[in-house]
């Protein structure tokens, strides 16, 4: 096993190879308070990719209700459950040992999926989840945990849901590549998307037991494993669409909530971020730190991170995303000007945006908030392409467009 550096992790890990190669890491950000569960994404996803026989149970992207929600079934549950029995609990954060850029959540002093491993059937700990836990991808949705007949309000509720998005989280140290005999699974070096070569693949599953996330699936008709993948054609520019210029997945443009951010970010030989201060995603994960992995502790380094939702009890979401949960939750809450700004770009063009500016607006009002008076200005974020073009802008307050003459009484009358 290498060593390499894991900077969700704060720490250096042990993992089957060395830092690989990458110009681009794809990468996205969701903002789980403004979902609605309509799964347009899903079946965006599943009308482009899985509509063939041997596909009817695989959902590359799917959204499930959490606490009860998953699929497959229990999938978080399960793995935090292997990783507890491998490591009684020692599995916890040093939230005192933080670097801003190598360590911004603190240090796990856990052990990942890679350490857990026994090493000689395993490369990562994990499990194949039987086909019954396939078969309900929408299970318990909108399902509650307590029915309450009382008012609530923030920051908390007594009764609470929230609704998660996954798709494949391109990891920078897959546990599907390490875990797989055949080396079917790679990594590209041009945007970090991670594929299996169905060439290679033998079907012997490796990479479904290995995947924390279950975002490896096996398809019985062809006796293959497949997985998200991440839409590289519309990604790299090669889809007719595009006319050349990298965009973004299916899923991302399709959503009608306005919840994903999807893009490129430039990452060094370490494995970390390189600075790109006007990049929307870096802005957002790096410097506003309002948008966190899923479960790091896991050790994968995935690529796609979440806006936490507000009215969820913090231990519940500081295991699914680390210590950084606080901070994330109040920055979203009470967003600088600039942050408020930058999450007006998400679904705002189907191009990617490499670069934004914020073009400076009037003051428009004052809001309280935690006994803070905050002023809201009505900026514009204005967003750039792959070749610096400006693609997209967009003013923190909607317009507000009054219907004239017979148009307007004609849509009143319906």
């Amino acid at each position: 096993m290498a060593k390499v550096r894991n900077w969700q992790l704060g720490r250096e890990m042990d993992y089957r190879y060395e830092n690989g190669k990458a110009k681009r890491q794809f990468a996205a950000v969701f903002n789980i308070n403004r979902c609605i569960a309509c799964q347009t994404c899903t079946m965006a996803c599943k009308s482009t990719w899985t509509f063939s026989p041997g596909q009817e149970l695989m959902w590359w992207n799917n959204v499930e209700t959490k606490p009860y929600g998953g699929y497959p079934q229990n999938w978080d549950l399960k793995i935090l459950d292997l990783q507890e029995k491998a490591n009684p609990g020692g599995q916890v954060w040093n939230a005192t040992k933080k670097d801003t850029k190598t360590a911004p959540y603190g240090t796990f002093e856990g052990k990942t999926i890679f350490e857990t491993a026994n090493q000689t059937d395993q490369m990562a700990t994990g499990y194949i989840p039987p086909e019954a836990d396939w078969k309900s991808p929408n299970i318990y949705e909108d399902t509650a945990t307590r029915f309450v007949k009382e008012g609530v309000s923030l920051p908390e509720h007594s009764g609470w849901f929230f609704y998660l998005q996954r798709i494949c989280n391109h990891c920078t140290y897959p546990a599907c590549l390490a875990a797989c005999p055949r080396n079917a699974v790679y990594k590209r070096e041009e945007d970090g998307i991670v594929l299996i070569d169905q060439g290679r693949c033998r079907g012997y599953r490796k990479c479904v037991e290995a995947c924390p996330y279950k975002k490896s699936m096996y398809r019985p008709s062809t006796r293959t494993s497949e997985k998200c993948i991440g839409c590289y054609p519309r990604v790299e520019g090669t889809d007719p669409l595009t006319e050349g210029l990298p965009m973004e997945t299916r899923c991302m443009t399709a959503c009608i909530g306005k919840i994903r951010l999807q893009g490129l970010v430039q990452v060094g030989d370490d494995g970390l971020w390189i600075e790109d201060r006007q990049n929307p995603l870096y802005y957002l994960v790096q410097v506003a730190k309002v948008a966190l992995p899923l479960y790091p502790q896991f050790g994968t380094q995935p690529n796609v991170y979440y806006i936490p939702p507000r009215w969820v009890p913090r231990d519940y979401l500081r295991q699914m995303f680390g210590p950084g949960v606080d901070d994330a939750i109040a920055a979203y809450e009470n967003p600088s000007r600039e942050t408020l700004a930058v999450l007006q770009l998400f679904r705002a063009t189907q191009s990617i945006i490499f670069s934004y500016k914020v073009q400076q607006g009037p003051k428009t009002g004052e809001l309280k908030i935690g006994g803070q008076t905050r002023e809201i200005f009505d900026d514009v974020a204005i967003g750039y392409d792959s070749k610096g073009r400006e693609i997209v802008r967009v003013a923190v307050h909607e317009p507000v467009i009054e219907r004239q003459g017979a148009l307007a009484f004609a849509m009143n009358t319906i």
